[in-house]
């Protein structure tokens, strides 16, 4: 007789460290009668003792009833490789991922995210990816006479390593980039103070969205903006651009990058399948955690209406 796999009802969050969105979803869950169980995706391992093939800590052989990735820390190419095929392989166990790896896989490599969005129309800025140092500097040369060009990881976040391009004298050694050169043109816009905004889509639904303020051009709440609430005419036009934008990833929620350029153009500059809503929940009166526990624990039990709060 072939054993089988058990369901446990338990919701994962998959995170490095138990961050305070950590907090905050365990807690959206908990008001909702959803236990949680918290550990970082390096410790579930591939192991064929048990039928489903994965071993997750504190489940004892069974699979979760869903998953959230709040966050996956750095590793090897071959970590990486591992970790998101822990992700493929709960997928296709049945087990609802969110975001599920191939979603987190467009949105870590800005060069696939913005290949997406072109192709499904969605406005964003000429973009150029390159391998090897003597492309870059061809690519540079032919380009920055036309606009300057940002030069940012490709598999960044929070602002770190961008840098502007003038010239082919500004680029990096291939060493500081894995010898992959992700350039986007500059777009130009009024300031100082810059401005951009964040606009967080969860299951379709814009859940809330903020302007991020800088008196530099990079505006990362990482890097110091400030975050400020967005009123005006300028809000449909942002949440219609945000939802083609997660659609045309496959996004389950997502933190959508949009800047506006100084003829009044909207463009997406990323899509970011693990964001924080720190900034974003300081400015707006929805609780982003809340909101993405409901949607959770509806896909999973429709009928499922939320628990008043103790």
């Amino acid at each position: 007789m072939v054993e089988q796999t058990v369901i446990s009802d338990k919701i994962l969050i998959l995170s490095d460290k138990p961050d305070r969105q950590v907090r905050q979803l365990r807690r959206a869950f908990g008001k909702l009668g959803a236990e949680t169980i918290f550990c970082p995706l390096a410790d579930i391992a591939f192991d064929t003792r048990y039928p489903s093939g994965i071993a997750i800590p504190m489940l004892d052989g069974a699979l979760p009833a869903g998953v959230i990735v709040r966050s996956i820390s750095g590793g090897s190419f071959e970590a990486i490789t591992r970790r998101l095929g822990i992700l493929h392989a709960l997928t296709r166990l049945g087990v609802p991922v969110w975001n599920s790896a191939k979603a987190i896989e467009r949105c870590v490599d800005k060069s696939t995210t913005t290949f997406l969005l072109a192709a499904a129309g969605v406005p964003t800025p000429e973009t150029f990816a390159v391998e090897g140092p003597a492309n870059a500097r061809t690519l540079v040369k032919r380009e920055v006479p036309h606009g300057l060009l940002v030069l940012k990881p490709l598999f960044g976040s929070q602002g770190r390593g961008i840098r502007l391009i003038r010239s082919i004298d500004d680029l990096p050694d291939p060493d500081e980039v894995d010898n992959v050169y992700y350039l986007q043109r500059l777009v130009l816009r009024a300031g100082p103070p810059y401005r951009d905004y964040r606009i967080f889509v969860s299951n379709g639904e814009i859940l809330g969205m903020m302007g991020r303020c800088a008196d530099g051009w990079i505006t990362n709440i990482a890097r110091g903006a400030k975050a400020e609430p967005v009123v005006g005419p300028l809000r449909p036009k942002l949440a219609e651009l945000a939802l083609a934008a997660a659609a045309a990833v496959g996004t389950d929620f997502a933190g959508i990058d949009i800047v506006q350029g100084c003829e009044g153009n909207l463009l997406v500059l990323e899509v970011n399948s693990m964001p924080a809503w720190t900034g974003l929940q300081s400015v707006v009166p929805v609780r982003v955690a809340d909101c993405i526990a409901q949607a959770m624990v509806a896909l999973l039990s429709p009928d499922v209406k939320e628990r008043p709060a103790a």
